[in-house]
Parts: structure tokens; sequence; C-alpha cells
């Protein structure tokens, strides 16, 4: 594991032997976070499989990328997963935990609230255009501290007058708190494929068709089918947008008819799965 500061003289989660970043650590960058100067921030940390940023919350608000790997963002509403080449926008005061799905290679950008018009006022899933995401790159070498009117300055600015221009997408997927519906959820979204029914879930989790239906509705707020049906296009998403072909990737998922698979993305996407490789959503 590794990680780029960009906080000169401040302590940030760094690299350990075992790949872990310490509680310590993440206390240490959200003390920095509060006392930092200047109205924007980007950060970049890897995170290894499985680690989970305790439930927290700054007085900035953020845009956070997952570059690689998938990322959970659990809150008092809801919970939410953010598959590459997207980012969700959490704004300033909401306390959220985050818990990585593979290794995850993040680039966050903190914006104080009001510093530029129009910033959005709800937690929301965005699309990650190529300008945004070639800025954010750039944004996490710079230095915290720059001179006004520099290059770093404008490029800044830049990024913070970005964000409200983000397109918002409906790839919220709602995860369940019981810890064996969780579970299931977990692996599929790790090795999602159309043909697991509800009988196949039920069994694995020890409950009867009946209780599971009403329990994965009642903590999700979506049927199993649905559910699912959003699990398998997150997978598609980042190999599509990485230039794999439809019929590719909806066989690798599972779908025997690749008009299926095009007629349920356009369904949840509003736009075919080769509009949205060529960057037209």
């Amino acid at each position: 594991m590794q990680h780029r500061s960009v906080m000169p003289d401040h302590p940030a989660p760094v690299a350990h032997p075992d790949d872990t970043v310490t509680t310590r650590d993440l206390n240490a960058r959200l003390d920095w976070l509060e006392t930092a100067d200047g109205p924007i921030v980007a950060l970049s940390t890897l995170y290894p499989d499985g680690f989970t940023v305790p439930l927290h919350r700054h007085s900035r608000s953020q845009l956070l990328h997952a570059l690689s790997g998938v990322v959970m963002i659990s809150t008092a509403l809801g919970r939410w997963m953010v598959p590459p080449d997207h980012a969700v926008w959490i704004p300033a005061g909401i306390d959220h935990s985050v818990e990585m799905f593979g290794d995850v290679g993040m680039y966050s950008v903190y914006i104080k609230p009001g510093a530029v018009a129009g910033l959005p006022p709800s937690l929301r899933v965005v699309a990650m255009s190529p300008l945004m995401n070639a800025l954010v790159v750039e944004a996490v070498s710079l230095p915290t501290v720059y001179e006004p009117a520099s290059r770093a300055d404008h490029l800044m600015n830049l990024v913070m007058h970005e964000v409200p221009q983000l397109v918002e997408v409906p790839l919220a997927l709602p995860f369940p708190t019981d810890p064996r519906l969780a579970a299931l959820c977990r692996a599929y979204v790790l090795a999602p494929s159309p043909h697991l029914t509800i009988d196949d879930f039920a069994r694995r989790a020890g409950m009867s068709r009946r209780s599971f239906t009403r329990a994965f509705q009642r903590e999700t707020g979506l049927g199993l089918m649905r559910w699912r049906q959003q699990a398998c296009l997150f997978a598609a998403l980042p190999r599509l947008s990485h230039g794999e072909s439809v019929t590719s990737v909806a066989l690798d998922l599972g779908y025997e008819s690749v008009p299926a698979f095009i007629t349920m993305f356009r369904r949840t996407i509003g736009v075919s799965p080769r509009r949205y490789a060529k960057g037209g959503l």
C-alpha cells in the first residue's frame, strides 16, 4: 500500500507493513482537515480490501472518487455503493463511514461550504467526466499552499466550479444492515451473476424464502431481483468505460441474451451501453 501525502508538515494516513491504516492515522487526517487553510484540499490514499473508515464527519463537503475498486458509503439515510469512474458527493456535516470492496485507490476533494455557487445540497452519486477525472488526478499532486493567481490556484478553482456540472446518476445500491444479508450482498458484488435466485440467497442466509424476501425488502427498500440487477450494472460500468465490448461484458455477467443486457442497461442508466462507453451520459 502506498500513500502520497499532499499535506506538508502535517500527519496523514501512511503505509504500514501489514497494509493497514490505523485509527490514529485517520483521526490525524480529520484533525488536519479541520484546520487546513483555503477553500479546497485534495488528497489521495490507497486502502486494502475490506478496510473500513469508521463513522465520522467533517466541516467540508467531500467529493469521494474511487479511481479503482468499489466503495460503500453508509449514513443514517442508507448505504450507497460507488463504482469506478464515478464519485459520491457528501455534503458537510453528514456522519458517514466508508467500506472498501477490493483494493481501493481513493481520491478525495474537500470543499468548504459556499466556496462556489451551486454546490449540491444533498448526498448523490455522480459520473466523473473526463475533464473532472483529469483535474482531480492533477489536484492531488499539488501542494496545499500556493500563491494566488498561480497555476495551482487556477486549477483548484476549476475543480470547485466543475463539481456543480457533474451529472447525477441513479447508481445508489442500498445495502442491508443484517450481517447475514450484508455478507451475501458483499460476496455478490465481488462476483455478480444474474443466475442466482431468491431461493439460492435464502438458503445461504439460512432463512425461508418468505422470511428472506421480507427481510431483504425491509432492509434495502428493493426486491432482490432489482437489487441484483443493479449490482450487475455496477460490475459492467468500469469494463464498458475501459473499452470492453458490450457482448463480452454481457456474456461474462451471465446474460444469455445481449439485447436483454442492453435493455436493462438503457432502462437503468438512460442510455445504451455503447453510448455510455463513449461518454454519452
